[in-house]
């Protein structure tokens, strides 16, 4: 007899001698795929894995809708991708669909305006530790992603970026895809992080690099970069 598990790191399928496979929409009973799931169950039932193949709705000639979903959320993080708002990025960094980005986006957006916190409910951030508590999702992410979290004049979070997925260099992160969000949202001052998937968080030259310019481009605009933190699964250094 065949069971399986769904989260959102792996699709696993097991049969009576324990032999694992990789888990196909079509090995399911109707009853469990995800949107039937959500009907005869609940919504608390779904992984986010099979919440988001739901939103997706179906998958591509190359890849089903519940292995896309799995995938995504593995190479980008919940966080990440919940805050992301560019579907071309998306789009490029993941190769799916446009279309599909766009539903992400989209969905998440939704969220955002339907339970948007007052003033009062925003997160604070003083010391690198708490930017590391409220990063470090990114740390066991299989690529490099740099971050920036927005805070306004009493350190509270007004705004997140995803800024770049991929290997850190000065030519990739320019100060300009920095700042502009701080500017679009008045911050008062910035804290960027990136994650080292090696499991190393020492700080490489380019990450030195990196923060080097960003400090002076802060002093140009009068906004300060507080932070550059370097997250490595459970450990993080500053720059």
């Amino acid at each position: 007899m065949m069971k399986y598990t769904i989260s959102d790191q792996d699709l696993i399928l097991e049969d009576s001698q324990d032999k694992k496979y990789v888990l196909k929409i079509r090995d399911m009973l109707p009853e469990n795929k995800p949107r039937e799931k959500l009907i005869r169950e609940s919504v608390e039932a779904l992984s986010c894995a099979e919440l988001l193949a739901v939103v997706l709705g179906t998958g591509t000639k190359k890849e089903e809708v519940l292995a896309m979903s799995v995938r995504i959320l593995k190479e980008y993080g919940e966080k990440t991708l919940a805050n992301h708002k560019n579907p071309k990025k998306i789009n490029q960094d993941l190769d799916i669909p446009l279309a599909k980005a766009c539903q992400i986006v989209a969905v998440f957006e939704l969220g955002r305006r339907f339970f948007q916190k007052n003033e009062n409910g925003l997160v604070q951030i003083r010391t690198a530790k708490d930017a590391f508590d409220y990063l470090k999702d990114i740390g066991r992410l299989p690529k490099e992603h740099f971050r920036g979290i927005y805070l306004n004049s009493h350190f509270k979070v007004i705004h997140e970026e995803m800024i770049s997925v991929g290997s850190l260099t000065s030519n990739i992160v320019h100060p300009r895809e920095v700042f502009k969000p701080a500017l679009e949202y008045s911050a008062a001052a910035v804290i960027v992080a990136h994650n080292h998937p090696s499991g190393d968080p020492t700080p490489s030259e380019s990450d030195i690099e990196i923060t080097r310019q960003l400090v002076e481009a802060g002093k140009i605009l009068g906004i300060e970069l507080l932070d550059h933190i370097v997250i490595a699964r459970d450990s993080y250094k500053t720059i």
